[in-house]
């Protein structure tokens, strides 16, 4: 039986990875100061959208900070944090991440009121490339965050 040579890694604080999670976290936390740094400019997403699509329209720091704006838009007060991970193997970054917040409104569909405590969680694959995140892709469980928001099919 051929053995396994590739190296999974759960770290705690190695750089440059630390500084590289902090600045993506930022970003979903609504800072978005440090796009240039942390995004590759060919950047690409993949994602199952909400109206449809693949995520390959976003491209570059720009369309992920607008993308990543469009999602903070109808919530104040959202807070993303790292939940598990992050594991690295290779030029991969994986982490599940929560995010908590107060829905503002604006969603499409919603009918829960302005002021409905939100929490939904999700998991982030980075592909990394001269130190910037160069792929995203994400799995959400819209599904919750849906069901509290009162979004019917």
């Amino acid at each position: 039986m051929e053995q396994d040579t590739r190296t999974t890694t759960t770290i705690d604080d190695p750089p440059p990875y630390r500084d590289l999670l902090a600045g993506w976290m930022s970003l979903w936390n609504g800072d978005y100061a440090l796009a240039q740094q942390v995004v590759a400019p060919d950047f690409r997403l993949h994602a199952a959208l909400l109206g449809g699509g693949d995520g390959s329209a976003v491209h570059g720091p720009a369309g992920l900070v607008d993308w990543i704006a469009q999602t903070r838009a109808a919530f104040s007060e959202l807070v993303f944090s790292v939940e598990v991970g992050p594991v690295v193997e290779r030029d991969h970054l994986a982490l599940r991440w929560v995010a908590v917040g107060t829905y503002h409104a604006g969603f499409p569909g919603a009918t829960a009121p302005s002021g409905t405590a939100v929490r939904f969680t999700g998991t982030d694959i980075l592909r990394l490339a001269r130190d910037r995140i160069a792929e995203y892709w994400v799995n959400s469980d819209m599904h919750v965050l849906l069901a509290t928001l009162g979004v019917r099919p």
